[in-house]
């Protein structure tokens, strides 16, 4: 395996550029944890995934904000706490983006009941909170968080590039589960919308008894508009630092360029609330063809009277 590339050194310009991002992001995660404790109406079970991932984006700013605050210049105690607190964060973040993907898709496409959707709530907890807690702590047991010279990070520790088994925990502890998700959150959301597509069809049929009909199309396509742009956003913000660790991997000096190393701190702390601004609308669309509308009490009663009585033949 190639040696590690020389370290990246941060400009003050460029470390100014991530502790802002980092306190947007952490200012953003805060504004919907607040909203959802003070507002009850509001906690819908997909709102409640989003929740959760806040919560892990708002613990990976908080660590990354530390981490570049503090420029650490080799491994010591708070580093290793850093990386463990950012990368059981980070890990959990793409855990819960593909979580809350999954259960839009049960939901509208599957048309998952409460009850299922209750169990797999608490299966999304104990993988998405529990599979990056044991890569984590297995991470530090095994001492292989630390100073990585913010080749693969941008100003914070990560894991040690003096490992010789760096790159199976590079893949391990986030880049994994990040090219998974490449994939995942497409075919997903692709499917999602193809549903919806179905459901339009479905709503033409009855559009000339249907007085709603417009603005419910009008509605369903802008859903149908956000749907597209999630994956678009993951995999345009997220690719940065994939190209940086493959950039890594293969000892190349790119991987010091100032605009990879800027577009790679911006890209983290902007998918949270570009997730939340897209993914609750979707949350709200059809989840099957529409049924058209029930005859209206009047409509009924002036039947009622035009209908003839039978009487009993005799």
């Amino acid at each position: 395996m190639s040696s590690p590339a020389p370290p990246t050194e941060l400009v003050p310009s460029e470390r100014a550029v991530v502790l802002l991002s980092c306190a947007l992001s952490a200012l953003g995660s805060g504004l919907l944890v607040a909203t959802h404790a003070l507002w009850p109406d509001l906690r819908s079970r997909a709102r409640r995934l989003l929740l959760f991932l806040s919560l892990a984006d708002l613990l990976s700013a908080a660590s990354y904000f530390y981490g570049v605050l503090q420029d650490f210049a080799g491994t010591s105690w708070d580093c290793v706490l850093q990386g463990a607190l950012s990368t059981f964060a980070n890990t959990s973040s793409f855990f819960w983006t593909v979580a809350i993907a999954l259960y839009l898709y049960l939901s509208i496409v599957r048309a998952a009941r409460e009850p299922q959707t209750g169990r797999l709530l608490w299966a999304f907890h104990v993988v998405s909170w529990g599979v990056p807690l044991v890569i984590t702590v297995a991470a530090v047991a095994l001492k292989k968080i630390g100073y990585d010279a913010s080749d693969v990070s941008v100003g914070w520790c990560w894991i040690d590039l003096e490992a010789e088994d760096r790159v199976l925990w590079m893949l391990l502890t986030g880049k994994l589960w990040e090219m998974l998700a490449y994939v995942s959150l497409p075919v997903l959301y692709f499917l999602i919308r193809k549903h919806i597509n179905r459901a339009h069809e479905a709503l033409s049929e009855y559009r000339p008894i249907l007085s709603e009909a417009h603005r419910l199309q009008r509605h369903a396509s802008v859903a149908d508009k956000k749907l597209i742009l999630i994956p678009l956003i993951f995999i345009c913000l997220r690719v940065w630092s994939t190209v940086r660790f493959v950039l890594t991997l293969c000892g190349s000096p790119a991987v010091r360029s100032p605009v990879l190393v800027v577009l790679h701190a911006v890209r983290t702390r902007l998918f949270s609330v570009c997730c939340c601004c897209c993914s609750q609308p979707s949350a709200e669309s059809p989840a099957g063809p529409p049924r058209p509308p029930a005859p209206s009490k009047t409509g009924e009663s002036q039947g009622s009277r035009r209908a003839p009585v039978e009487r009993p033949s005799t």
